[in-house]
């Protein structure tokens, strides 16, 4: 698979899980939100929770399933960045909360199955 098309799978991806996450109710905050730490794909709120959504699309299972992605230094990256988000917000004692959203498609962009794991750590 070529950068472009891994870039075209990722975008695709995020596209599809801001998609399905309003469906479901939630309301977008920030897509590709950037700091000096790192990036957070989505970040949406739900019921006065900030919910940090990690968006992991795979064009198959070859290399395992698209959540395994994340990994424990992912995790801690991710924390460090959603601390810079609150505090860049103002937002110190909100709720919140981190999860997954695994996305398996085909090349083309068509959806194969999606994962939705709430509270994923």
């Amino acid at each position: 698979m070529t950068e472009t098309d891994r870039r075209f799978l990722a975008r695709k991806g995020e596209e599809t899980a801001e998609a399905f996450l309003r469906e479901r109710g939630y309301r977008v905050l920030a897509r590709n939100w950037r700091s000096p730490l790192g990036e957070l794909d989505l970040i949406v709120e739900k019921e006065d929770t900030v919910v940090f959504v990690e968006v992991k699309t795979r064009s198959s299972r070859r290399f395992g399933d698209p959540e395994e992605a994340v990994t424990d230094r992912k995790k801690r990256k991710l924390f460090q960045v959603a601390q810079c988000y609150l505090n860049a917000r103002g937002w110190p004692e909100r709720d919140l909360r981190f999860d997954v959203l695994a996305i398996l498609m085909t090349r083309e962009g068509e959806v194969v199955d999606i994962s939705h794991i709430a509270q994923a750590f």
